[in-house]
């Protein structure tokens, strides 16, 4: 099982075989309310009509088309959806089948725009230390999370990170952005300095570090990393696997900062978690830049088999349809005081040394135990299952993420099922 504690979940297997909206149903008929929205995807609530129809309409109508060389109509009406709710300026789309692979595609993209741009000499990926893009090689070569890479080797070579901008001793119990650390952009100066920008390709970040345990930027940060890559001719990447589709309240985490990538990498959100997908944007420059030379050759030798897959894109397009129909994608901005005043409430609670919240998303980091890093974090993701409630701990840290669909007396019931966890737990 991924990123799971194999031998102790078999002792104790933690089943779910149903659910609907905001719960799911355990295999000994228990409700468990969902404050995760699955693992940060299934933002429109679980079991939605409009997507479950259009999938098993899909499949008995055209299971699946070749994605090289052929084509079917969802997959470009998808694409232009997407188009409609990004930010301005990205406007075209590349399909991919999960946040990894979105992540491999966009450094890809990178490299071969700055080599068809007469720019070979750009090869070096930057990153930023605690960030997470998944889990294939491109992507823990730019992460920064010790445990994805200290398993696998020297990774891909060429790349340096950024630090990051968690800061307990100056931002814990931060309310939205945290005051300090802006100027921890200016990072980038110093690695354009050590390697000069002509060697440099692509910086990729996500808006909000996310599976770190929700690291928020200052305010201005994503600006200044906008303004230094801009200057130099770097390519700015956003990772938005979780920031997007309206996880803070605006469509993208690009619309919330006013900051524009070059490439945006998405997935999880685009079809709710229900099947697997993701999507690559580019602005029409890079997209522009491969387009020449003879017509009938491939401009781009990248894909996957299920790129662009019709269920996929049956279940995106009912997806956003929803997301459209009931204000999904701005929701979060009108439940985000009820969110920060319900976390921040815990602050006093045992254990807990900082909170953080932003639109529909937050963390309560604990003290570790001495010499048992995450038990104690684990502990509470085990009490809060136990009593109802769905709950996600990386290291010693609480990550919330609620479905868009969430009410303000369940997000009470959520703030409650940690509280009681956390005095609870030693």
């Amino acid at each position: 099982m991924p990123f799971t504690a194999n031998r102790q979940f078999k002792q104790n297997p933690r089943l779910f075989v149903a659910a609907k909206d905001m719960h799911y149903t355990t295999s000994d008929g228990r409700q468990v309310l969902d404050g995760t929205a699955g693992l940060w995807c299934v933002n429109a609530g679980h079991a939605r009509p409009k997507i479950v129809e259009a999938i098993a309409n899909q499949a008995a109508e055209l299971d699946y088309a070749p994605a090289f060389q052929m084509g079917h109509p969802k997959a470009f009406e998808l694409a232009n959806r997407i188009v409609d709710i990004a930010p301005e300026g990205l406007n075209h789309v590349l399909f991919t089948n999960s946040g990894s692979e979105s992540v491999e595609t966009a450094l890809k993209v990178a490299l071969a725009y700055q080599k068809q741009k007469g720019q070979g000499s750009r090869t070096r990926l930057i990153g930023r230390e605690r960030g997470y893009h998944g889990v294939n090689f491109g992507g823990i070569s730019v992460g920064g999370i010790v445990t994805n890479r200290k398993m696998f080797g020297t990774l891909l070579t060429g790349v340096d990170h950024m630090p990051h901008t968690h800061n307990l001793s100056k931002n814990a119990f931060s309310r939205g952005l945290p005051a300090h650390g802006a100027e921890l952009a200016d990072e980038l100066e110093r690695i354009v300095t050590l390697h000069d920008a002509s060697t440099i390709a692509a910086v990729i970040v996500e808006p909000v570090a996310g599976s770190t345990g929700v690291l928020i930027p200052p305010p201005d940060y994503l600006k200044r990393l906008r303004e230094i890559t801009r200057k130099h001719g770097i390519l700015l990447i956003f990772d938005e696997v979780i920031t997007g589709y309206g996880r803070l309240g605006t469509p993208f985490g690009a619309d919330y900062f006013g900051v524009t990538p070059d490439i945006m990498v998405t997935a999880k959100g685009l079809t709710n978690g229900v099947i697997p997908m993701g999507a690559v944007l580019v602005s029409s420059e890079i997209h522009d830049a491969f387009m020449t030379g003879p017509e009938h050759l491939i401009e781009f030798f990248h894909g996957y088999t299920y790129s662009g897959n019709p269920i996929a894109s049956a279940a995106g397009l009912a997806t956003l349809e929803t997301y459209k129909e009931e204000g999904l994608l701005t929701r979060g901005a009108e439940l985000a005081k009820v969110w920060e005043d319900g976390l921040h409430s815990l602050r006093g609670e045992p254990h807990v040394i900082d909170v953080r919240n932003i639109g529909l998303v937050g963390a309560i980091e604990l003290e570790p135990i001495a010499g048992q890093p995450t038990k104690r974090a684990f502990s509470a993701f085990l009490h809060a299952y136990e009593n109802g409630l769905l709950i996600r701990t990386t290291g010693d840290i609480i990550a919330l993420s609620p479905p868009l669909i969430v009410s303000e007396s369940q997000i009470g019931e959520i703030v409650d099922g940690v509280r009681n966890a956390l005095r609870s737990i030693q």
